[in-house]
């Protein structure tokens, strides 16, 4: 069964667009401190991609969630509102998006899932768990993802 499991409680919290994308690119570039020679943390760039399909509204809400994949999960068949970036920390996500080979990220990687393609999710390990972070900004209040049927 595929869990997921949110970092920050955002129902009722909102952040501005600039701190809420500073906190993204924060985590997303794996900011945890490597310290450099001088003692200060420098970011370690991991992904960077231009993307579409943003919201553009006069406030954003930032999710950042985390899931857990056993061996052979899957996700359901789905969509996405606006582009979502995932990153993975352990093992590797098969990622089915309509009219596309499939994609497969492993540990270390990241990939943005592009908003209003149809997709779904798997862990193809027979032995290894599959975990990750989810990073979603969209207009407040909007669904994760919109399900759809597979036909």
């Amino acid at each position: 069964m595929v869990t997921f499991g949110t970092a920050v409680d955002t129902g009722k919290c909102r952040m501005n667009k600039l701190l809420g994308l500073n906190l993204m690119l924060a985590l997303l570039t794996g900011i945890l401190p490597a310290m450099a020679q001088d003692g200060l943390a420098r970011p370690n760039p991991v992904f960077k991609q231009v993307v579409e399909g943003m919201p553009r509204g006069a406030e954003q809400e930032v999710r950042v969630m985390t899931a857990s994949f056993k061996p052979g999960d899957k996700t359901v068949f789905h969509t996405h509102r606006s582009p979502v970036t995932v990153y993975i920390l352990e093992g590797a996500f098969t990622l089915e998006l309509d009219g596309k080979p499939p994609v497969v990220v492993k540990a270390g990687e990241a990939f943005v899932e592009p908003p209003n393609v149809r997709m779904t999710g798997h862990n193809r390990s027979a032995t290894e768990p599959l975990k990750l972070v989810i990073f979603y900004v969209s207009d407040p209040e909007t669904p994760f993802l919109d399900l759809i049927s597979a036909n």
